[in-house]
């Protein structure tokens, strides 16, 4: 399976930009019902959206959870793809 060819955004980048401008991270932390350190490591890249948190925002903005973890993943494949891994033989099956 292959990675998309682009770098996608981190979902905190994404999310960003469904804040209101005027609303403080403390304020989003505290609507999410979560740390205020957790959502700004989440905001600056620092962190992944967990099962838990996409279930937090998915209630708070009225998205899916899978968006988020989807993003999510989407981040973390086109990273992992960016590392050196070792030459793997694919699995040759008998035919039945």
């Amino acid at each position: 399976m292959s990675c998309r060819m682009y770098n996608p955004p981190h979902p905190g980048e994404v999310l960003r930009e469904w804040i209101p401008p005027d609303m403080t991270v403390t304020e989003a932390a505290n609507a999410l019902q979560i740390n205020r350190v957790t959502l700004s490591n989440l905001l600056n890249g620092k962190a992944s959206v967990t099962a838990n948190i996409a279930l937090r925002l998915s209630a708070w903005l009225g998205t899916s959870a899978d968006l988020w973890l989807g993003m999510q993943n989407q981040w973390d494949l086109w990273q992992a793809s960016r590392l050196p891994r070792p030459t793997i033989k694919p699995l040759v099956r008998d035919a039945a």
